[in-house]
């Protein structure tokens, strides 16, 4: 889920005939062909006849077709609208060629000289040219926020963040958005209108909603967001943040292994005897906790953007916490540290789970909201992980092959860990995701056999048992 930033969509050759018709509407429409002629019926019909507009047709066809405005593929605008409570957010993508024709100043020549001479005039333009109102015609107040150029690529853009807010005891969910940004004087002009976040409709960054487009003959639309709540956004995020665990197998690969010698107790330099029950649960349960309070710390300062850390180093340091974790479950490496090891390790990885969020460009109150929600459906599907495999894991820890099973399962966790730990530091593809996801994509499977194997070991040990205490007891009987 990353933000969509300076997108733009893919410019568009303005076909004529649509042009004509679209600009020209008022002259063959009863309605609007009063208001053009002020009423007057006969030179409407007229007007109106199909000869007369075959001429019509014909001599624009002719005109156009030497004129360059129309002849070129125009660079369009886009306009990401962000919902607030008390206010909307629009970023403007502005293609430099096009605003130097409706701003009438040029900057193409030397962009950033001519952007420091008129930034203070460019907030204006802006300002004056993007004019949303409620239903009722009252006005929103606008204010250009900041104006920022990119020209690290073709074609340059002048990147606007404007703040646009209602009147008093109006609701930011329903407007009418006038905006004539350059298609004012540009006439093939497209702005592309999407909405990038708004928490009650559940839309977010990484999945921007078209909602319209602007150019020369349309110049406003209904913005209708009423139909959203706070549970809708709540309940998208909570899955966001299920499918964000359950297809991050580096991160259950991580807690798997941690909890592989968790019903174990260390003897010198070597996994040797069993917890019983109680103590294996509660050990657990103690690992899971520390990792639990170790992301969730990290996540919440690092998605409210008070900790920022490049991405590339977490994603080898969350390799390298696996691969300790998986040396340890093989050789007691820090027996008795384990619960400080998961919450130390956690830090990390909830570091690479507020990198989901922060780009996220939200309110405080709805950053918060979705912290908590994102962090649910982590615990939601980390407890069903642990639910499904810890069973099985304490029935097998008094199975004596559980000893090569452990280091099978810890060797699997090395291995994948110091793959991931070259690919993430050279930019290489070692192919490692493949191989690990050939086993992630199809966990049922994998609880299943474990939970079969669980079982089967179980019971054939209890059936070992009865017949030893059989043969004993015959023993018994026949020496008395």
């Amino acid at each position: 889920m990353r933000a969509i930033k300076n997108q733009k969509a893919p410019a568009r050759k303005v076909k004529i005939m649509s042009f004509v018709a679209d600009t020209f509407t008022p002259v063959i429409r009863g309605g609007e062909a009063s208001r053009w002629r002020g009423g007057n019926s006969k030179n409407l019909k007229a007007i109106a006849s199909p000869s007369i507009r075959k001429l019509w047709l014909a001599v624009l066809l002719a005109m156009l077709s030497g004129t360059s405005l129309f002849a070129h593929n125009s660079p369009s605008s886009a306009v990401m609208l962000d919902f607030y409570r008390d206010r909307v957010g629009a970023e403007l993508t502005l293609p430099l060629a096009e605003l130097e024709l409706s701003f009438k100043q040029p900057l193409l020549a030397n962009p950033t000289e001519a952007f420091s001479k008129n930034e203070t005039a460019l907030k204006n333009y802006i300002a004056a040219h993007i004019n949303p109102e409620t239903e009722d015609g009252k006005q929103w107040a606008v204010t250009v926020q900041n104006l920022e150029l990119q020209t690290n690529q073709q074609p340059f853009d002048l990147i606007a963040q404007v703040t646009m807010t209602p009147p008093p005891g109006a609701t930011v969910r329903k407007f009418i958005f006038n905006y004539s940004v350059i298609n004012h004087e540009v006439m093939s002009h497209n702005a592309y209108v999407s909405i990038r976040n708004d928490w009650d409709t559940a839309v977010f960054s990484g999945q921007p909603e078209p909602v319209g487009d602007i150019h020369f003959t349309i110049t406003s639309l209904t913005i209708d967001r009423s139909r959203g709540n706070w549970w809708q956004g709540f309940h998208t995020v909570l899955n966001l943040g299920l499918h964000h665990i359950a297809e991050g197998t580096d991160h259950l690969l991580f807690l798997l292994v941690l909890l592989l010698p968790a019903p174990l107790l260390a003897n010198k330099n070597r996994w040797a005897n069993v917890r019983n029950v109680k103590n294996s649960v509660w050990q657990l349960l103690k690992i899971v906790s520390a990792f639990t309070i170790g992301h969730s710390l990290t996540l919440a300062i690092g998605a409210m953007g008070f900790v920022h850390w490049p991405e590339p180093p977490i994603e080898v340091l969350i390799a390298v916490s696996i691969f300790i974790s998986a040396i340890h479950a093989i050789r007691p490496w820090f027996a008795g540290k384990e619960v400080f090891i998961a919450g130390g390790f956690g830090l990390i990885h909830g570091l690479a789970f507020a990198s989901s969020l922060s780009e996220f460009n939200f309110s405080a109150w709805a950053m918060v909201s979705t912290v908590f929600s994102f962090n649910l459906g982590i615990e939601t599907m980390q407890l069903v992980v642990v639910a499904a495999t810890i069973p099985w894991l304490i029935l097998l820890s008094r199975i004596n092959f559980y000893s090569p099973l452990r280091i099978v399962g810890a060797t699997f966790g090395a291995i994948a860990s110091l793959g991931w730990i070259i690919e993430r530091s050279f930019n290489v593809n070692l192919r490692v995701d493949s191989v690990v996801n050939i086993f992630a994509h199809h966990p049922l499977w994998l609880v299943g056999s474990l939970a079969a194997l669980a079982l089967l070991a179980t019971g054939w040990k209890w059936v070992k048992t009865i017949s030893v205490e059989d043969q004993v007891e015959n023993r018994l009987h026949s020496t008395s």
